[in-house]
């Protein structure tokens, strides 16, 4: 994919930005491929870069001592993150960045959007409306985790993930392990309380599939209101 200034405009952040900063854009970004899994930058690494995804999906995931992984969000086409040194000098990244299914960006550093930055409030504007999400959505996790249980947050998941999907029978597009750094367990713990699911005739399970027997028994272990 190459990027182009219609690219930019789809994303809220440059939506606002002249015809002339959107080309300055294009041409001051630096494109990379990764494969699935590869590191795009580690937890701790000193990391000044915005950048857009292009195609594919990034993950920005914590990991323990014991080697537990914890998926924060992952930012999908058309989106945008950034490393804190970003904003401020020295500060090391709070979770690694890694490639999901295969992902291109496009990054640029500090040094090369701070003029576009500085000389346009609107962009400022939308890019802090969007730091404020992320924020959000980082203090759902940590609520998540320290006040529901395993279950819930595995019903919340399953919901959530498979949304958009008009038939109730949906692919194990993810491993035990993804679906466990999802909500903060381990795989051991995920495929139990998959089988509990089975049991309890909320889902049936194949090798390949989901099956959903019963979503709205599903939403309501999510504690999900609507349709």
């Amino acid at each position: 994919m190459i990027l182009s200034t219609e690219l930019l405009r789809q994303n809220a952040v440059f939506s606002h930005l002249q015809v002339a900063d959107l080309k300055y854009l294009v041409r001051e970004s630096i494109s990379r491929n990764y494969q699935n899994g590869e590191r795009i930058a580690h937890d701790g690494d000193i990391w000044p870069y915005i950048f857009l995804v292009g195609n594919g999906k990034v993950k920005a995931v914590k990991e323990s001592a014991e080697g537990r992984i914890l998926t924060i969000v992952t930012i999908g086409s058309g989106e945008i993150f950034w490393g804190p040194a970003f904003f401020q000098e020295g500060l090391p990244n709070l979770a690694a960045l890694i490639a999901d299914q295969g992902c291109q960006i496009f990054l640029w550093s500090q040094e090369r959007i701070l003029p576009i930055l500085l000389a346009n409030g609107r962009l400022s504007w939308e890019l802090s409306g969007l730091m404020v999400d992320r924020m959000q959505r980082a203090s759902d996790i940590v609520e998540e985790l320290a006040f529901q249980p395993v279950a819930v947050r595995l019903a919340s998941f399953l919901v959530d993930y498979f949304k958009d999907s008009e038939s109730e029978r949906v692919a194990r597009d993810l491993t035990l392990d993804e679906m466990a750094a999802r909500v903060g367990s381990t795989r051991e713990v995920v495929s139990r309380i998959l089988h509990r699911f089975a049991n309890q005739g909320l889902i049936e399970i194949t090798r390949t599939e989901f099956m959903f027997t019963n979503k709205d028994g599903l939403r309501q272990l999510a504690q999900i209101d609507g349709k």
